[in-house]
C-alpha cells in the first residue's frame, strides 16, 4: 500500500466520515483556512491514482467514495510504523510508550484484557 500525505489523509479521514462526497461537501468539513476546490481536486485525483478513492458520475459533477477502508489503511500503517521505528516488534512499541510515560498501568492491563479476549 502507497503511503499518503498529511493532506490525503485528512482528505481519506472526511471519505471515510461520510463515504461519498463532492469536493465542495469535503470542503464545507475542513477546518480554517479552507483550501481552493482545485486543491481539493488534485489530491483527490492522486488518492485515485493511488487506488484510495474512486468516483461516480453525480449530475454534472462526481462523487467520490473511499476504495481502501479505515481499518485496512489503519493495519499497514501501523505494521510500517512499527517495522520502521520498533524493529516489528509490538513488545517494543508498547515498551516505548510506557518508558515515555504515554501509557499506564491501566492501559496495560486493558490492553492485556483484550489480547485475553481474543486467545479464547
Amino acid at each position: 500500500m502507497r503511503p499518503l500525505t498529511r493532506a490525503e489523509e485528512d482528505i481519506m479521514h472526511l471519505l471515510w466520515q461520510r463515504e461519498n462526497a463532492r469536493v465542495a461537501e469535503l470542503i464545507v468539513d475542513i477546518p480554517e483556512p479552507k483550501p481552493a476546490y482545485n486543491t481539493v481536486s488534485t489530491i483527490i485525483r492522486i488518492l485515485e491514482d493511488k487506488g484510495f478513492v474512486g468516483h461516480e458520475k453525480a449530475g454534472r459533477g462526481f462523487k467520490y467514495f473511499a476504495i481502501v477502508d479505515k481499518s485496512t489503511y489503519q493495519k499497514a500503517s501501523m505494521k510500517k510504523m512499527v517495522n520502521s521505528y520498533f524493529e516489528g516488534s509490538f513488545k517494543n512499541m508498547v515498551s516505548f510508550f510506557v518508558k515515555e510515560k504515554n501509557m499506564s498501568a491501566k492501559d496495560l492491563e486493558s490492553i492485556l484484557k483484550d489480547i485475553d479476549k481474543t486467545e479464547d
